[in-house]
């Protein structure tokens, strides 16, 4: 018997261009770093190394929403954070909010996002 209040998996549809992805993931990534508290440089390299995780992951075919944010929340405790508001966790569910927003998924509450992904 499966549990009805389980939440059902997030199965992104596979990418026509996961350089092109990674590259929307980083620029919507790095607007939304820098509107969130304020723009600094440690940002920038936050957005990169996130478009390269989630580049990589998407290649080998990853496609669950979750499997990528963990992907990507585990080579951040790696990263440096010492220059920057964020850490690992605030960045790896942001980008899962991100990318809910832009399939047009409802998140927690109907939350909205701080900017509109389609923008970019």
């Amino acid at each position: 018997m499966t549990d009805p209040l389980a939440p059902l998996p997030i199965t992104l549809p596979l990418p026509d261009d996961a350089q092109q992805e990674g590259e929307w993931l980083r620029s919507v990534l790095l607007r939304w770093l820098n509107a969130e508290y304020l723009p600094e440089p440690a940002n920038e390299a936050i957005a990169e190394r996130v478009a390269q995780v989630f580049t990589r992951q998407r290649m080998e075919g990853e496609d669950d929403l979750g499997s990528l944010v963990m992907a990507i929340l585990t080579e951040l405790q790696a990263f440096d954070f010492s220059q920057s508001f964020y850490g690992e966790f605030a960045v790896a569910n942001a980008v899962g909010d991100l990318i809910c927003d832009r399939l047009g998924i409802d998140r927690c509450c109907g939350r909205s996002s701080t900017l509109d992904v389609n923008e970019v």
